[in-house]
């Protein structure tokens, strides 16, 4: 069964808050696209209408400060510029998740589509993975992204399958031609595919990954003490966040419960020494991972 952690979740936006880590913290649409899924799944859960005076404003604070004439900046600091598609991809599965509630925000994303799509997708080929912040050309040096067809398919048709069947048809036709040559040797990567896949789990390319996620999955995992490592052959690199980005995947099917625990109590615990240690993105991703809440096909 999923995690339902709400007293971990409370005290740990509590302790980001007071320590101005999120969301009074730097801007940055992958966090914020977690944490606002985050404060809907705790409305859904309570009722609380504190947690959806808390989503409105963040996707206010996001557009004011990330918001551009199309599209979302990647973050606020000066290095975080361009436009990256599965973070944007991810922010519109967050909108949707808010358009059940208000088709304001339903309306929004559908509107991020229309801008964003066609600038990213080259047909038959594929879609870039990151762009200029003013969605003119490519940003040097990066190429077409391995996953970021999925993340646009599943996002779109859990949005709105009729006004963007056209965009869904184009997603759907490189999936097709990728998705059984497709390898990712990544954690975050195979985590994050678990959790596309278990939206749509008949479809032959969800089950082929699914499958095929696991695989590569138990040969990252690192035991004792109990965490995945980043790719293969790399037994001593860990990422908290990325971690909880598989514990995402794993609960999205009920795979591998007692691992999901494991390094759930492993990271609580464990110090990086570095940015990380601080950064909005780990300990917003560790309250996804303790209540995964709508992030969940189950309870979309």
């Amino acid at each position: 069964m999923p995690l339902t952690d709400l007293t971990y979740v409370k005290q740990k936006l509590d302790w980001m808050e007071e320590n101005e880590i999120w969301p009074n913290g730097l801007r940055y649409l992958w966090t914020d696209a977690f944490g606002l899924v985050l404060y809907l799944s705790l409305y859904d859960k309570t009722k609380d209408p504190v947690y959806l005076s808390k989503a409105k404003v963040l996707v206010e604070k996001v557009y004011h400060v990330l918001g551009r004439k199309n599209g979302l900046r990647i973050g606020e600091e000066p290095d975080r510029d361009g436009q990256y598609y599965h973070y944007l991809a991810m922010w519109i599965y967050a909108l949707s998740c808010f358009g059940k509630i208000d088709k304001t925000y339903k309306d929004l994303a559908v509107s991020l589509v229309k801008q964003i799509h066609s600038r990213f997708v080259i047909r038959g080929r594929g879609v870039i993975w990151k762009m200029q912040e003013d969605l003119s050309a490519p940003y040097p040096g990066y190429g077409l992204g391995a996953m970021d067809a999925y993340d646009g398919y599943v996002a779109y048709k859990l949005l709105d399958s009729d006004s963007l069947a056209q965009e869904i048809d184009e997603m759907r036709a490189l999936i097709s031609q990728s998705y059984r040559s497709l390898l990712i040797d990544q954690d975050l990567g195979l985590g994050m595919m678990l959790w596309l896949c278990h939206f749509f789990p008949d479809e032959d390319w969800a089950m082929h990954q699914e499958k095929q996620s696991i695989i590569l999955l138990e040969q990252l995992w690192i035991d004792p003490p109990g965490y995945f490592c980043r790719q293969s052959g790399w037994k001593e690199m860990k990422f908290a966040f990325t971690n909880y980005g598989i514990s995402l995947g794993l609960q999205s099917f009920d795979h591998w419960p007692n691992r999901v625990q494991q390094l759930n109590t492993f990271f609580d615990s464990y110090v990086s020494n570095d940015e990380y240690d601080t950064n909005a993105i780990t300990h917003v991703m560790a309250c996804a991972s303790h209540y995964p809440g709508l992030f969940l096909k189950s309870a979309v």
